[in-house]
C-alpha cells in the first residue's frame, strides 16, 4: 500500500485500536487522525467480509505485525471498528 503511515507504536499486545473504514476508495491508505482514530481506506466493497479482511491486512502492514495478531472486537458490519492486538 502506497499511502501507509508507520503505526508500529500501536503494536503492543493488548492495545485497542479504534479504526474508521472507508470502503470503495479510489486508492488504499492508512493514516492516524489527530483524534487518535486510525483511518483506513480500502478499494474493496463491503461484501462477504472482503473489506474487513483488506482492512486487517492494511492495518497489520502499517503496524508491521502479522494479520493474525489483530482481532476485530467490534464493528463487523460498521465503518467504526475496534481492533485488539494479541
Amino acid at each position: 500500500m502506497r499511502d501507509c503511515e508507520d503505526l508500529r507504536d500501536l503494536a503492543a499486545p493488548g492495545a485497542s485500536i479504534p479504526v474508521r473504514v472507508t470502503p470503495r476508495a479510489s486508492r488504499g491508505s492508512v493514516t492516524r487522525g489527530k483524534d487518535g482514530v486510525v483511518r483506513v481506506c480500502v478499494t474493496c466493497a463491503p461484501e462477504a467480509g472482503k473489506a474487513n479482511r483488506a482492512v486487517t491486512r492494511a492495518l497489520a502492514g502499517a503496524m508491521r505485525v502479522a494479520p493474525s495478531r489483530l482481532e476485530l472486537r467490534r464493528g463487523l458490519s460498521s465503518r467504526d471498528k475496534l481492533f485488539v492486538v494479541r
